[in-house]
């Protein structure tokens, strides 16, 4: 039984690298077939994959709207602390007290592309961007507050 393992073992390996080494093959005697990116050059062409994930943005909407509701949902599932929601208490015409987003508080550098954090918001009021350029030379650059100043909750949003 050991042997028979063994030599599967050797047969499959050798069969997946014949496989690859045919591949690079055809590539090399059909130059024309390019399938390499030439990036940096083609930035402006350059079209990502469209599972890819970026980094964590919050869109707003006319009027300065967003969709984020305070919840922490967000701030819950992330494995590793990224997100900070800050909220306050906001006076409802009916007199009660509500809990409202302040300020969204997004850790690039900590972050690891996970996607959590936007399948656990309900009110899908974040996603993940296309981007991936992040290079800077201060890390305070990477910390971003992703809500705009003075934006308000969407209406019908709860």
């Amino acid at each position: 039984m050991f042997l028979k393992d063994y030599f599967s073992t050797i047969y499959k390996s050798v069969r997946s690298l014949l496989k690859g080494m045919k591949l690079t093959g055809y590539y090399f005697t059909h130059p024309k077939e390019i399938v390499t990116e030439q990036y940096p050059d083609n930035r402006g062409t350059l079209k990502m994959a469209d599972r890819f994930r970026g980094e964590v943005v919050m869109p707003h909407f006319e009027g300065n709207e967003h969709r984020c509701t305070g919840c922490q949902a967000c701030e819950i599932a992330c494995p590793n602390g990224t997100i900070k929601i800050i909220t306050k208490q906001e006076l409802q015409p009916d007199g009660k007290k509500k809990k409202r987003l302040d300020t969204f508080v997004y850790h690039l550098e900590l972050c690891t592309m996970c996607n959590l954090c936007v399948v656990a918001c309900p009110s899908d009021a974040i996603v993940m961007a296309q981007t991936f350029e992040h290079s800077v030379y201060d890390k305070k650059q990477l910390k971003k507050i992703l809500n705009k100043p003075d934006s308000k909750l969407m209406e019908g949003v709860e």
